[in-house]
């Protein structure tokens, strides 16, 4: 009997990690009626965290946090014990809040993580643990900051405006009050918040931002790193996972004491996911969009990792794909609906274990 372990990631603002799993295990069993299917939903910090970690029965809450545009969402706060809060910054400030033609990453503010912060610690959190990927925005943290009580002021002492787009004018800070809890960062990727792989360049077209915002936004990150080394942080601006959420890495472990770790190694040990790997004889994948970027710490890209660690055959379903010629994907065509993400995982399955067509 063949075994197959199915483990997602979401697909931004179009299935959640459990929505990809059911759809998925749809199509492996048209392909093999008889397989031992184990299901493991996973995320790297961003999108789906808290389905991929909160048990069923762990306490959720929903608060009110600043969108990503200012506007005030409705967001999730879980707690995986009774001091230890859980958020995800796309909760707050993700893609898939901003309709496609609405995105502006010179805009966005991260302020609403800075909104679950606080609430999670005015409910006795000792620590909080923040997811950091999928987010719309590249302002360094700055609006995380400013929710924690931080101010951010010109060459003339103006407080600047949120987003990215005025960080290069930025000359000083006005520090908040200290935090009473600790503050975990998860990061979807290990990239740092300034270079060729850093927050604007590397991940600023995704979020809508044209050749010339990205050089804006570089030079507002920049400009934030400048006063980060000012500040006593020499080295924040090149610390892996910096550059998760547009910066806010590194606007966490400034304006918040925080600590960063990457995101889908603490997801796949909490969950189990390399003792399920190692039952397995195929392991599928998916994402919405497979490219480069998710070979820097995205949690498909540990998924491919591990199983070529262990010699077990892997498969990425994603709605398309760029830039990765040479790993093991199985794209669609045309929009993905749970039908159609049924017969992708139907075709890899067949396609990986060399069974004839349907």
């Amino acid at each position: 009997m063949t075994s197959v372990l199915v483990a997602p990631a979401a697909w931004k603002g179009t299935f959640s990690p459990r929505q990809a799993a059911d759809a998925i295990v749809a199509g492996v069993m048209r392909a093999l009626p008889d397989a031992q299917i184990v299901v493991l939903p996973i995320s790297d910090g961003g999108d789906g965290l808290l389905e991929a970690v909160l048990p069923a029965d762990a306490q959720r809450e929903t608060v009110s946090v600043a969108g990503p545009l200012g506007v005030p969402v409705e967001a999730t706060l879980g707690w995986l014990d009774e001091v230890t809060a859980i958020c995800e910054s796309a909760a707050a400030c993700g893609l898939a809040l901003v309709p496609r033609e609405s995105r502006d990453p010179l805009r966005g503010t991260t302020r609403g993580v800075g909104d679950f912060i606080r609430a999670a610690a005015s409910r006795g959190a000792r620590t909080v643990v923040v997811g950091l990927g999928g987010s719309a925005t590249v302002d360094g943290g700055t609006g995380a900051g400013r929710a924690l009580g931080w101010r951010f002021f010109d060459v003339e002492r103006f407080d600047l405006a949120e987003g990215g787009a005025n960080l290069s004018q930025l000359v000083s800070v006005l520090p908040g009050g200290r935090l009473a809890c600790r503050v975990l960062g998860v990061t979807d990727v290990t990239a740092p918040l300034l270079g060729a792989q850093g927050a604007a360049p590397f991940f600023g077209p995704q979020k809508g931002a044209k050749p010339d915002d990205v050089l804006l936004l570089a030079a507002g990150l920049e400009r934030l790193a400048r006063v980060m080394v000012e500040a006593g942080y020499p080295d924040l601006a090149a610390t892996p996972g910096g550059g998760a959420a547009g910066g806010l890495g590194a606007g966490l472990v400034w304006f918040a004491g925080g600590e960063l770790v990457p995101g889908a190694p603490w997801v796949f040990e909490r969950i189990g996911f390399d003792a399920a790997l190692a039952a397995a004889d195929v392991v599928i994948t998916s994402e919405g969009r497979f490219d480069r970027t998710s070979l820097v710490g995205k949690a498909t890209g540990e998924v491919l990792r591990r199983a070529q660690a262990v010699g077990r055959r892997a498969v990425v379903l994603a709605g398309a794909t760029e830039g990765v010629p040479d790993a093991p994907v199985v794209a669609a065509k045309g929009l993905v609906d749970p039908v159609a993400l049924a017969a992708l995982a139907e075709r890899a399955v067949r396609e990986v274990l060399g069974l004839s067509p349907s």
